[in-house]
């Protein structure tokens, strides 16, 4: 670290042990310019982050599962991230999945010594994960027992592994194949995770399962082809989308999507190829629901 930096880190932690004598505006901007440098970290640490993405993507091909095995807030960011999935890109529920130390419980209220038990990570490990899937472990410290207990297991039935944690040389890094380290640095609060550890934390996995899913075919250009329409903003995203890559009206787009039963993938074929939805559909399967491919191969067609 440059001198410049030990002195902005200086004056940085100066500055936080004063919290309590800030005005509310100085409390915030202290914490914006801390939020600042988080994209920074995360960006050093992208060659890593594309390797774990690129076996996340060969192990979903493979008809593996991605697991995120977490406690306190990294476990609760592992399991919004896997959440969001589904209606995000159409995938299966069980496709990306989150585990917190304590159990669904603990998504809403602390479950103490949960986290201090390598044994209930190895437990979650063995009853949820196969040794075909991709297992990462997260971990703000990087030596959260339950979380090493985690990755233990699933190293020893064979799973793929990767660590996030916001240290450098952190435990969990050495005890997995695929090792992300977030060094943020001290906290506005210090020790409380929730602020730039949870925020490069969430960052990353927003990369890892975003870019996972456009290199599955799930989203084609930057529009969410595979949004499921189970409520009404989804459903008039869905009916933009089908407007956007056929050019008809949004009454055309809407009775297509009705005939599609929501599915906007669905809909764009039978618009751009003159199918019923029973034939769009089986194009899909036969391509692995990979709606890219399916578009690839007719601009091959049309060429």
């Amino acid at each position: 670290m440059s001198d410049e930096n030990n002195a902005k880190t200086e004056m940085r932690n100066a500055k936080s042990e004063n919290l309590h004598q800030f005005s509310t505006l100085e409390i915030i901007e202290l914490m914006n310019e801390e939020d600042a440098s988080v994209a920074g970290v995360v960006k050093i640490a992208l060659p890593q982050i594309e390797k774990v993405i690129d076996e996340v993507v060969g192990v979903i091909r493979n008809g593996g599962k991605l697991y995120y095995f977490g406690a306190g807030t990294s476990g609760r960011l592992g399991v919004l991230d896997a959440s969001e999935c589904p209606p995000t890109f159409g995938v299966a529920a069980d496709l990306v999945n989150g585990v917190i130390a304590g159990g669904d419980q603990a998504l809403r209220y602390p479950i103490e010594g949960a986290e201090d038990r390598q044994e209930l990570g190895a437990e979650d490990v063995r009853k949820h994960v196969s040794a075909r899937d991709f297992v990462i472990g997260i971990a703000s410290s990087g030596k959260t027992p339950y979380v090493l207990g985690a990755m233990e297991a699933a190293n020893e039935i064979g799973a793929k592994t990767a660590g996030i944690s916001c240290n450098t040389n952190a435990l969990l890094s050495k005890i997995v194949t695929y090792a992300i380290e977030l060094p943020v640095g001290p906290e506005v609060v210090t020790g409380s995770t929730r602020l730039k550890a949870g925020t490069a934390q969430k960052m990353v996995l927003n990369m890892i399962t975003t870019a996972s899913m456009v290199k599955l075919g799930k989203v084609y250009r930057n529009l969410m082809v595979n949004v499921q329409a189970s409520n009404d903003k989804l459903r008039k995203r869905t009916v933009s989308i089908i407007q956007e890559l056929t050019g008809v009206s949004k009454r055309e787009a809407a009775r297509y999507s009705e005939q599609a039963e929501g599915d906007a993938r669905v809909a764009v074929l039978m618009i751009l190829l003159k199918l019923d939805g029973e034939r769009a559909r089986q194009i899909l399967e036969e391509k692995g629901g990979d709606f890219v491919a399916v578009m690839e191969d007719r601009g091959q067609a049309r060429a």
